[in-house]
């Protein structure tokens, strides 16, 4: 059964101050059409420019996750990205007076709340998932980061541990089995620093929006009376105190394992730059942005390759040509060893296919690496320019009396070996109409579903008889 998309019924805002910036900003959730996904637009600037919450437009993950796009940026994303996620919004339009979005209380909880409270609208199109195929994997062995997304039937399901040798934290971990445990499992965990960053963040000024409202500070070391007390007058409080867990007396925690359900958070909404609604099991030991947004790219990058595969039309090397090895040679005027095209399979006004059967007995493997033989990659690009030869002469009455001159190869890369017992299938298309003669064309060699070389040609026909 399919899933429709969705957005909200109505503008939502939230406002408040951005954590790093101490800003106050006003950020509204606007419904969006269909196949829209989720966009930030900063409306402070001039022309309002937009940015793409994608994986591409990361510029900082220091202290959170930074997009930049159209000479603008806008920070602390992942736990916004998160509550969307968690509802399983597919299109919203997210307006921003100010460079960072509000901290709120650390947590996604009430950008979640404000989300409910504009209502879900069901759209016409429907989602479009991607499941994790197999095993991904990513790793940092100097940080001790591993993480790695499986294929799962039908669900979201994370799985994080957290290991900061930490005699407060230790290990802890975290999970949800869907996204629908999001909002009560998962939302109201807030973020945490170590009192040493808390002190380090405070010297250089980078957290100027902080109360200690919006954080858990977990104290890993010996802090004396004076020390309390200065970090008390920093944040306008009257005094403040080590609770017996190991944190800062400020809050009480949520959940005995709060921190681990927070990176959970922030892995969840830097994934969402991915840019497509997963399903798959992610794991993840000591994940951290920088981490995050580094699988986050391996993923779109797998997506971005299956896709274009898919654009790639397969074709039955035993159906019946369009021209056979005979009426090849009567077209163009190489002849064995170097006719290299053994079959034209479709022939219009602006694409070509042409195969070629490879065989042990091929002249070059004599001499070409004879103990592991491999067609050369000159000889492949030849085959493919005598494909698309076929393609320019067909727009002359008399292909006979004519040649095909290649003016030019670009960006020509070989994918893959292609070795006896392949079958070696051509598609040429024009990029530009041909004028004067001249045909500009975009190659690509496939055996079976793989693509194997790639090129784009430039050729002249003459005339000479």
């Amino acid at each position: 059964m399919n899933v429709k998309q969705r957005t909200i019924k109505e503008p939502v805002s939230v406002s408040g101050t951005g954590l790093h910036t101490g800003e106050s900003v006003t950020m509204t959730f606007n419904p969006a059409p269909e196949k829209h996904g989720y966009k930030f637009r900063r409306i402070d600037l001039p022309g309002q420019p937009i940015i793409d919450a994608d994986v591409d437009n990361v510029t900082d993950t220091s202290r959170g996750t930074t997009l930049t796009q159209n000479g603008a940026s806008v920070s602390t994303v992942e736990h916004v990205l998160a509550a969307l996620v968690g509802l399983e919004i597919d299109n919203v339009l997210i307006d921003m007076d100010g460079p960072e979005t509000p901290i709120m209380d650390g947590s996604s909880i009430q950008f979640i709340n404000a989300i409910e409270e504009a209502g879900f609208q069901e759209q016409e199109a429907d989602r479009e998932y991607y499941h994790i195929p197999y095993n991904i994997h990513y790793s940092e062995p100097d940080r001790k980061v591993d993480m790695v997304a499986m294929p799962l039937d039908g669900d979201y399901r994370f799985t994080c541990m957290v290991d900061y040798n930490s005699q407060v934290l230790g290990s802890q971990h975290a999970t949800i089995s869907s996204l629908a445990e999001f909002k009560k499992e998962i939302a109201s965990s807030r973020t945490f620093c170590f009192l040493h960053e808390l002190e380090m963040l405070v010297k250089h000024d980078l957290i100027k929006g902080g109360d200690l409202n919006n954080a858990i500070v977990v104290v890993d070391k010996e802090v004396d009376d004076e020390e309390l007390a200065h970090l008390a007058k920093i944040f306008n409080r009257k005094d403040i105190n080590v609770a017996p867990q190991g944190i800062l007396n400020n809050i009480e925690l949520r959940h005995q394992n709060e921190p681990a359900r927070h990176k959970l958070l922030d892995m969840i909404g830097d994934l969402a730059l991915v840019g497509v609604p997963l399903k798959g099991h992610i794991m993840a030991a000591r994940p951290g942005h920088a981490a995050n947004v580094a699988f986050a790219k391996k993923i779109k990058t797998l997506i971005k390759k299956e896709r274009s595969r898919k654009h790639v039309k397969v074709y039955d090397p035993n159906m019946t040509p369009v021209y056979d090895t005979v009426q090849i040679m009567n077209i163009l005027p190489h002849r064995p060893p170097m006719l290299l095209v053994d079959k034209i399979l479709e022939l219009t006004k602006t694409h070509v296919v042409g195969l070629k059967a490879v065989t042990m007995n091929e002249p070059f493997f004599v001499g070409h690496f004879p103990g592991a033989p491999v067609m050369p990659g000159v000889l492949q690009i030849e085959a493919m320019a005598q494909t698309g030869g076929i393609l320019v002469l067909n727009t002359v009455p008399d292909p006979e009396n004519w040649l095909t001159l290649f003016l030019k190869i670009e960006n020509a890369r070989f994918k893959d070996k292609v070795l006896p017992g392949d079958t070696l299938i051509f598609r040429c298309d024009l990029i530009a109409p041909i004028r004067r003669g001249i045909a500009q064309m975009k190659g690509i060699g496939m055996v079976g579903e793989k693509i194997v070389v790639e090129a784009e040609l430039m050729a002249q026909i003459v005339r000479y008889k």
